[in-house]
């Protein structure tokens, strides 16, 4: 990647949120049937973190501490996040925070962004619903996931009030937002690396609510254990996704526009990109 900056210095927060808004405004403005399918590859390349911490509670249901048990699994959640990231597909919570800055900044319109959330969140949805399926056929005829292990994950996200839910929510849409601000300010795939492990692990090692790995998580110990039902699914989705846009939007994309714009610097998006948009809104 090129840098911004010939002294190599780490970018100002005008370029990040210049950055922020390019990809915001080209993926508002993507033929939606090719978003529905990055979010459903998203959906599932995410629910690899569910996965590999479901294999690790089946292989060792003991760890020598709680902290170890916890630090374990956080580092393999975020694998999922760094093959969605990376790879560059929609997750509902990266556009909690991205696409709400063209919003503030008057370059789209509410209906656009709408439209592209719901796109987004069904899709995502659709392939972590197919991934818990494929755990649930694939796990216990593998020997790779037992019904113990699948429960321990659900029961962690699903067993507290709503308010807990909620807040938690907020917690890791924060995070998520934090994500995307951090990868837009890095020039290299080792930094991008470094940030996604650490955020996405932050997440995990409470676990904080993340309403599509957490989604993976709870299908798959609805569809393989005895204790979790659809009454507490719906609880966690409905709660968690509230959080997480609450998060991303209110505390990431609101707060960070805010204070570019109270500095009095001009967010100047490139030419291009306002071109394409203008162009699409025309048509």
């Amino acid at each position: 990647m090129t840098s911004d900056d010939p002294q190599g210095a780490s970018l100002s927060y005008e370029k990040i949120l210049e950055r922020e808004l390019e990809n915001a405004l080209r993926e508002i403005n993507r033929p939606s049937k090719g978003v529905f399918l990055s979010g459903v590859a998203a959906g599932l390349n995410v629910s690899f973190g569910a996965l590999f911490m479901a294999m690790a509670l089946t292989f060792s249901p003991s760890f020598p501490s709680p902290l170890v048990k916890q630090v374990t699994l956080a580092l393999l959640s975020s694998v999922g996040f760094l093959f969605v990231v990376l790879g560059q597909t929609e997750l509902f919570t990266a556009h909690t925070t991205m696409a709400v800055l063209p919003v503030l900044d008057g370059r789209t319109s509410v209906r656009k962004v709408g439209r592209l959330w719901g796109n987004v969140y069904v899709s995502n949805l659709l392939g972590c619903a197919a991934f818990a399926a494929f755990i649930a056929v694939l796990g216990p005829a593998f020997g790779i996931v037992t019904p113990a292990a699948a429960e321990s994950l659900a029961t962690a996200l699903v067993d507290h009030p709503w308010w807990v839910v909620l807040l938690s929510g907020v917690v890791a849409g924060w995070l998520m937002g934090l994500m995307t601000w951090l990868v837009a300010a890095t020039r290299d795939t080792v930094s991008r690396v470094l940030i996604i492990v650490i955020v996405a692990a932050a997440i995990g090692f409470a676990p904080f609510h993340h309403a599509l790995l957490g989604t993976t998580e709870v299908l798959t110990g609805l569809l393989l254990g005895q204790t979790v039902s659809v009454a507490d699914y719906g609880h966690f989705l409905l709660w968690t996704t509230l959080g997480n846009v609450l998060g991303g939007s209110v505390l990431v994309a609101l707060v960070n526009y805010g204070h570019v714009a109270l500095a009095g610097d001009v967010v100047d998006v490139d030419f291009e990109a306002s071109t394409e948009t203008e162009r699409d809104e025309k048509a």
